[in-house]
């Protein structure tokens, strides 16, 4: 299938706790296809069901967050998360402004390069207009060559604050809606 034939047949919901196994295995291929290329930094090596705390993280953000889910034919393909803004345990401020923050975005690895990651960013920004909120924030692993930073430029988002958790460099990046 080519990017425009996904693009045509991709359907965006909202999600709930029914999705949440889904994403974990969309998560689980993501740390396994993360490490086959030698990156074991961003997410560590552990699967993520089976991280401490990754199934209740993935069971609050289909409860207390807002999720989309991307299908393709009827099957999941990707998943975002939006919040009021960043993870508590995150080292990074609020916005001092209404925002809405992208707390997950995850793709089928088997469906890799169909844009589904690109639609479900759209969908946020067009559901945070809707909302009246004029700003969408992301962080994101800022490691290795910088690619997952350049995939959000390239998604319209802009650089603002790096920070460390840990040792685990970070990047905030915007994305202005007016």
């Amino acid at each position: 299938m080519t990017h425009d034939e996904a693009a045509q047949h991709l359907h965006i919901r909202p999600g709930g706790p029914a999705d949440a196994p889904a994403i974990l295995d969309m998560l689980d291929s993501a740390v396994a296809w993360m490490n086959a290329r030698g990156n074991t930094q961003q997410w560590g090596t552990v699967p993520y069901s089976q991280t401490s705390g990754g199934v209740e993280r993935v069971e609050r953000y289909t409860t207390r967050n807002t999720p989309y889910v991307a299908e393709l034919d009827g099957t999941t393909v990707g998943a975002l998360v939006l919040d009021t803004g960043p993870s508590p345990q995150m080292p990074i401020a609020p916005a001092g402004e209404p925002e809405r923050y992208v707390r997950l975005l995850i793709s089928d690895r088997g469906h890799a390069g169909l844009g589904i990651g690109a639609a479900l960013l759209a969908h946020a920004a067009e559901e945070t207009r809707q909302a009246g909120v004029n700003l969408l924030r992301v962080d994101c692993w800022a490691g290795g060559g910088g690619e997952l930073v350049a995939y959000y430029e390239r998604n319209g988002f802009a650089r603002t604050d790096a920070f460390l958790s840990g040792t685990w460099p970070g990047q905030v990046l915007a994305r202005r809606l007016a």
